[in-house]
């Protein structure tokens, strides 16, 4: 049931999207909401990020945007392998030739950027950044050295390289919609735009290098001395080209500060475009090796089921479920001074539901945080799936007792089946949890299977605020309404309202699969209630930071491993052939996630 009420009044407006015409589904005061002690704890760690307050730089608040290409690039196939030091030296060697192509007509976009400027310190400011790339191009002459061959001459441009190219220089040259060539600009200022629109179009590089940079160095062990990349990372990762990427992006505020807002639209979208440029740079990169992400590049559809299973509350959503139950119930109650018709289920009047609802949010709290203190152990043991199962059988029944409650209570009578549609439709869901959904179910050919485990009292709350956004052949296990001509009894078609009934679910799935095929499933969840599952799957994915789930998880001997760190180990395991089963269920190993696109980038690639 995870009953948990926030206690703060003003909570619920955000769970839902705005109709189309901007007004709120409903004007009363809501409820509390369910689930979580913390506050922050339904928002994804993407959310807070998410939010750029007015004053902040133009180019931090692109880079926020578009995290999600940022997250492509460092989970492309190239960039793990590098990471991990597996990279075959031929793939490199590609790498760097093409590198030097983008980095001349790098180099050549400040020098048009720097006649363009019209403010000396801007001037001076393009012409260190260019010494700076000049640098970077003597760092890759010296690979180039080391190997006794010119690959930059033996490998000619790429398609997704010259693209780039193209782009850039097109863009320093004045190319851009709606500005005239260079040559015919009639003021300074219009030269102006052109070295911002430029500066727009290579800060996502040099950001996105100095990103890649630090998130490998993080990787590399503090006496690793074989990495035959350590060079190439310690360039990046450099307090130099750190100092470098920010000296870009502050230029490019400086140069914005007197557009108008149709020419920082304009900036926008050259860096958007740029962003996606560096990810197809990166996924162009030819490997012979196998890798292990994208986790789809190994799946074999004729050969393989591929089970893709997913809690819904804070794991898809921004807001537990039972708040949403909860502001309906409340909304649409009779006021204590109404008359009810006798034809129609009798409700509690809407002070009353309100003053129900938080006694029984009050006391599963309370109840709740004591039964996951009482099913700790004293001390850490070693992961033993048994051990955790017998111990989540009492978490199970204290979820079956609250729901009781519940039930008896009465606070679910009277709702309409409309109503729960309509709140499905504007259901907010995680950034990128959708896209990824779409994605998976567009792609027939990959022969994968989607379930939804939930504990959501309502499937067809489920069920709408998929379909809304046309994903509509998802598998949703979940409970159901007793309905009355579509509206609600109060009581409720138990099928998962526990730890034990979702594994037992889960194990249903798998076992109804084919047995003629391997299976490969991968569960994403976010709490202590999917733990059973988390463990199960071959890999198991944790999203958001429950911190009952870490903490009886880690006691049990659950470990959790962050997802990309995760993944470069494999490779390199991997790429040394000391891992003859790549991924394993029950190995007590968790990754976690901080959203959708580390998710979605895992998973499907580009």
């Amino acid at each position: 049931m995870r009953l948990l009420f926030s206690s703060s009044p003003h909570r619920i407006p955000t769970l839902f999207r705005l109709a189309r015409s901007h007004r709120p589904v409903c004007s009363s005061p809501p409820p509390p909401t369910w689930r979580s002690s913390n506050p922050m704890a339904i928002l994804p760690e993407s959310s807070a990020a998410a939010v750029i307050p007015s004053e902040e730089r133009l180019a931090t608040s692109f880079w926020i945007k578009y995290r999600r290409e940022s997250v492509l690039s460092l989970y492309s196939p190239f960039a793990l392998c590098l990471a991990s030091g597996s990279l075959k030296i031929d793939t490199f060697r590609h790498y760097i030739a093409q590198d030097v192509h983008f980095l001349k007509a790098f180099a050549h976009a400040y020098e048009l950027a720097e006649d363009c400027a019209d403010d000396d310190d801007a001037k001076l400011a393009i012409s260190e950044l260019r010494k700076g790339i000049l640098e970077e191009l003597k760092m890759h002459n010296s690979f180039v050295q080391e190997w006794g061959s010119d690959c930059v001459n033996e490998s000619p441009v790429n398609s997704a390289t010259l693209k780039y190219t193209e782009f850039l220089l097109a863009t320093a040259s004045g190319k851009v919609e709606r500005l005239k060539a260079p040559g015919k600009l009639a003021t300074p200022f219009e030269k102006t735009k052109i070295a911002a629109y430029t500066l727009g179009a290579m800060t996502p590089c040099m950001r996105l290098y100095a990103f890649l940079g630090k998130e490998f160095q993080k990787l590399l062990e503090p006496n690793e001395h074989n990495h035959p990349y350590k060079k190439w990372i310690e360039n990046y990762s450099s307090e130099s080209f750190q100092a470098s990427a920010v000296q870009t992006e502050e230029l490019l505020d400086k140069l914005s500060v007197p557009l108008t807002g149709e020419e920082l639209n304009i900036i926008e979208k050259l860096y958007h475009q740029a962003m996606k440029l560096e990810i197809e740079f990166f996924y162009s990169q030819p490997l012979t090796q196998p890798t292990i992400a994208p986790l789809t590049k190994q799946h074999d559809p004729e050969q393989d089921h591929l089970m893709i299973f997913s809690d819904f509350d804070l794991t898809c959503t921004v807001v537990d479920s039972s708040a949403i139950l909860a502001e309906i119930a409340i909304v649409t109650a009779p006021k204590s001074d109404q008359n009810q018709p006798a034809s129609q289920i009798a409700r509690m009047s809407s002070a009353e539901l309100r003053n129900t609802w938080g006694l029984l949010s009050t006391q599963y709290t309370e109840e709740y945080e004591q039964c996951i203190e009482s099913i700790l152990p004293s001390e850490k043991v070693e992961f033993n799936y048994e051990t955790l199962h017998k111990a989540l059988e009492q978490l199970s029944n204290f979820e079956k007792r609250a729901n009781s409650r519940v039930i008896e209570s009465g606070v679910l009578k009277g709702l309409n089946l409309e109503d729960i549609k309509r709140a499905g439709q504007r259901l907010i869901l995680q950034d990128g949890c959708i896209s990824f959904f779409q994605k998976i179910t567009k792609n027939k050919s990959l022969n994968a299977n989607i379930h939804v485990l939930s504990y959501c009292w309502c499937g067809d709350l489920i069920l709408t605020a998929f379909s809304s956004e046309g994903v509509d052949v998802l598998n949703i296990h979940a409970n159901e309404f007793n309905y009355e001509e579509s509206i609600s009894t109060g009581e409720i078609v138990w099928k998962v309202q526990s730890p034990i009934d979702k594994i037992q679910a889960f194990n249903d799935i798998l076992q109804d699969c084919s047995n003629e095929r391997k299976k490969l499933s991968v569960y994403i969840g976010d709490s202590v209630g999917d733990l059973l599952c988390l463990v199960k799957a071959d890999i198991g994915i944790v999203i958001g930071s429950s911190s009952s789930l870490r903490k009886v998880g880690s006691q049990y001997g659950v470990s959790f491993v962050p997802l990309f760190p995760g993944l470069v180990k494999k490779q390199k395991e991997f790429g040394e052939g000391r891992s003859p089963s790549i991924w394993k269920g029950q190995s007590g190993i968790l990754y976690t996630a901080s959203s959708w696109d580390d998710i979605h980038a895992f998973i499907l690639g580009w």
